[in-house]
């Protein structure tokens, strides 16, 4: 069974439609891709899972549970966890305060050596204050405080945005490995093609909130013609 499943999933913000009927779903241990143009629906889609801002219809299943009338803070309790392409870390509070924070909430202990064990790069940040850190360095701590809450689904949105490509490859790898070492489900949403279809093992395409194309990841990459019609673009590959 998918540990979370959108099965017709549609949503609004006021007047406005942003998903249209969508199916998701993913499996625990398996990273899926979510990949559009800008407005596709990307950020709408995790934020109708999270229950953000979002007038909700249709089926959202997590473990089996219905959770599609459920408030953000009760998915974040459930195991669900979201990092935004905002990352919204504190900049006021100490790298490991952020952790503490967020393991916290769902009443975890907070391992932090796990944590450097699953993002390295947080080894040379657990000291840092918020306030010090660059956009790479945000993203990693942002990642690393949503691992700390012990999450069952990780919903990654838009990871490598603006990041150098040294920290896109130094994250790529660690956030590759995610799903094997630590069995949660991880759903990205990205841009970046290549990023996505070297960490995943599926993809959804979506177009003006509409689910236009699934496959699996090494289909899309062998389809360079259906990348160009979707997304205007081609992997390197």
């Amino acid at each position: 069974m998918s540990v979370l499943q959108l099965n017709r999933v549609s949503a609004s913000y006021g007047p406005a439609g942003a998903l249209f009927g969508i199916d998701i779903e993913v499996d625990a241990g398996e990273m899926v891709g979510v990949l559009g143009r800008n407005g596709a629906g990307k950020t709408s889609t995790f934020k109708a899972i999270m229950g953000m801002e979002v007038r909700r219809r249709g089926q959202i299943l997590f473990d089996g549970a219905d959770i599609t009338r459920m408030v953000p803070e009760q998915i974040a309790r459930a195991g669900i966890a979201i990092v935004p392409a905002e990352r919204r870390i504190f900049a006021g509070l100490s790298v490991l305060d952020n952790l503490r924070i967020a393991a916290r909430m769902r009443k975890q202990k907070l391992d932090v050596d796990e944590i450097v064990d699953l993002l390295p790069i947080m080894g040379r940040l657990i000291d840092r204050e918020g306030f010090q850190l660059s956009g790479g360095e945000q993203q990693a701590v942002a990642i690393a405080r949503a691992l700390a809450a012990r999450p069952r689904v990780l919903l990654l949105d838009e990871p490598t945005e603006g990041l150098a490509p040294v920290v896109v490859q130094e994250l790529q790898e660690s956030i590759a490995a995610l799903p094997q070492r630590t069995g949660a489900a991880v759903l990205v949403a990205e841009q970046n093609l290549n990023f996505v279809l070297q960490t995943t093992s599926r993809v959804y395409v979506l177009e003006t909130g509409n689910v236009v194309h699934a496959s699996d990841s090494a289909a899309f990459a062998r389809a360079p013609e259906l990348q160009h019609k979707f997304l205007s673009v081609s992997s390197s590959h």
